[in-house]
């Protein structure tokens, strides 16, 4: 072989061996080959309600382990208009949920990323969503257990593709039915683009008092011939509703069946309060309870109505004898 031959000989094997140990000093470090690289913005704007790492973040690092940590869902927008606020703890542990652990992440960039919704359609479920969610807070104090729709709007068509997305509900209508009508205005950007109404019916929680056994007629309801059930009517309770104990039935009442206020009458007992007595007056509501003493000026019997002098305003009202011989207010 002659000496020019042998010289490009040497200089190609050792080039090949130089690739070899390069590639393998590059092999050997971890923030190439291993680790994955997540950067946030401070901001984003992204389609669709489901949110992943890969709309939020630009990820870099090792083919497979990106392409995985890429599709790692970080929750979902529930209404129009709602911004999400994603920290790094919260994404790192969602990355370890799916097996990327924090030792095999580097974060960089924001601490923390603020992810809006970029929308041109308002979507009929986004209307009922907000709807349902205004009627819950509206109705808490009516012991409301389930809210539901009744006529479904058409989704609404933004002229352009607005930053910022508002739903403003407000109650226009309400029927003794039980249904109500919410509306809902769509702001774009600050600007009213439309409105669309929702009917819905709404099912309460309530209390009935039924027969525990036969009850005759004349008889006088006490909590031991009666039970107490709690079920789910398309009205809501009386405010103030107390089980009629001391009131007798006008009929015969099988077990089981539902006490209504028709099949009832004040029972004919002793006389409870006597004219000139000292009685109890006792006003009792959800959460208040009211007491004073006062004299009656007139006797009576469960049920009944007495004149009665409040002994520290001396002013004369007029209240219900109760089974336990105090007295309510009658309002």
């Amino acid at each position: 072989m002659n000496r020019s031959v042998l010289c490009r000989v040497v200089t190609v094997g050792c080039l090949l061996l130089f690739g070899a140990v390069a590639g393998s000093a590059v092999g050997s470090d971890p923030d190439v080959d291993v680790r994955l690289q997540v950067h946030l913005p401070r901001e984003m704007t992204v389609e669709g309600n489901q949110l992943t790492l890969g709309q939020v973040s630009v990820v870099r690092g090792p083919a497979l382990t990106a392409a995985q940590a890429r599709g790692v869902r970080l929750g979902r927008f529930s209404v129009p208009g709602q911004s999400v606020v994603l920290d790094r703890s919260t994404i790192l542990s969602r990355l370890a949920s799916c097996g990327i652990g924090a030792e095999q992440v580097r974060l960089t960039g924001a601490d923390a990323v603020t992810v809006r919704r970029r929308q041109s359609i308002v979507e009929v479920e986004d209307f009922v969503a907000i709807g349902q969610q205004f009627l819950r807070q509206f109705a808490s104090s009516h012991s409301v257990s389930e809210v539901i729709v009744v006529t479904r709007p058409k989704d609404l068509v933004l002229p352009d593709q607005p930053q910022d997305v508002q739903l403003k509900p407000q109650l226009v209508r309400e029927t003794t039915r039980g249904h109500l009508t919410v509306r809902v205005h769509v702001l774009a950007d600050g600007k009213e683009a439309g409105t669309r109404d929702i009917s819905f019916r709404l099912k309460y929680q309530r209390h009935r008092i039924v027969a525990a056994d036969a009850i005759a007629e004349g008889t006088v309801l006490s909590p031991g011939n009666t039970k107490i059930e709690t079920v789910v009517s398309d009205q809501p309770e009386p405010p103030g509703w107390r089980p009629p104990y001391g009131w007798a039935a006008t009929r015969s009442i099988a077990a089981g069946s539902e006490i209504q206020e028709s099949m009832l009458s004040a029972a004919q007992t002793a006389v409870l309060v006597r004219r000139n007595e000292t009685v109890l007056i006792r006003l009792e509501r959800p959460g208040i309870l009211v007491t004073a003493m006062g004299t009656s000026l007139q006797e009576g019997r469960t049920g009944e109505l007495v004149k009665v002098r409040n002994s520290d305003s001396s002013r004369v009202i007029v209240c219900k004898v109760m089974p336990d011989g105090s007295v309510e207010p009658a309002l």
